[in-house]
């Protein structure tokens, strides 16, 4: 299973996002790659070393499509997570995602247990991204967004595009604004979780302070109901007799103040 995560605007969080999605996911032991092409943040953050990585994995893709590849070139950060990091320099993030573009895209779209994914963090994303090629077909797009007016409308003018990278787009709400039902409603895209802005939880999974893991976080209990709402999500939008999904909204209040900017209630 490949879930790509991205954002059209901003920085919501997604390489933060993934990590906790990673952390959280109920079972198999995932793999997150660092595939921004504005260059990856994990190595400097985690003082890891630069190889193996975006780059190794590349160079190796170059030899063979292999969808095992990608282990052999994740490291583990402190907590457990396994991540392909990418190399701080734009430059050197989009040769590596130029060559899997063209060779490897198999890599990263492995045809094995559906339950151990690939979270591929593809940064701010738009049509002439060069991490577009490697989340075109996943099994779950995740756009990030914080639910306010400006985010959401430049989400809005992307969704004619979105379902054609793949055919089960998500939203995930960072932070607070107008809740999950009046988005979805809105933009007629599920919402599939709301994330706490939780600035210390966030910063344990970043590697820049220390607090309750994961699991005890608010951000981390978050993740995990996210987790398994990609799960189902995938799961009913599987091709081949799927049904309509289920609400997926996470729990939170009906109302939030409409600021006359036309997203909200109608």
């Amino acid at each position: 299973m490949l879930i790509g995560l991205c954002s059209v605007k901003g920085s919501p969080g997604v390489t933060t996002t993934a990590l906790a999605a990673a952390a959280r996911w109920p079972v198999g032991d995932p793999i997150v790659v660092e595939a921004d092409p504005s260059g990856g943040d994990l190595a400097t953050r985690f003082g890891l070393p630069t190889t193996p990585g975006m780059v190794s994995l590349a160079t190796a893709a170059r030899r063979a499509a292999d969808p095992g590849t990608v282990a052999g070139h994740a490291q583990r950060l402190p907590g457990g997570v396994r991540v392909v990091a990418g190399p701080v320099a734009s430059d050197q993030a989009r040769a590596a995602l130029g060559v899997l573009a063209k060779r490897g895209t198999r890599t990263l779209h492995p045809s094995t247990d559906g339950d151990s994914p690939l979270m591929v963090d593809a940064g701010r994303i738009d049509h002439v991204s060069s991490a577009l090629p490697v989340v075109r077909g996943a099994d779950a797009l995740l756009v990030l967004a914080r639910p306010r007016a400006d985010e959401l409308a430049h989400v809005a003018s992307m969704l004619e595009a979105v379902p054609t990278w793949t055919r089960t787009p998500g939203l995930v709400l960072v932070g607070a604004g107008y809740s999950s039902r009046e988005v979805e409603r809105e933009l007629q895209v599920p919402v599939l979780a709301a994330l706490p802005n939780d600035c210390r939880g966030a910063g344990v999974l970043s590697g820049s302070s220390m607090g309750p893991g994961p699991d005890r976080s608010q951000l981390g209990r978050a993740a995990a109901r996210l987790a398994e709402a990609v799960l189902d999500h995938v799961r009913t939008n599987e091709p081949a007799g799927s049904e309509e999904p289920e609400e997926m909204l996470l729990t939170e209040p009906e109302h939030v103040a409409s600021s006359g900017n036309g997203v909200g209630p109608r």
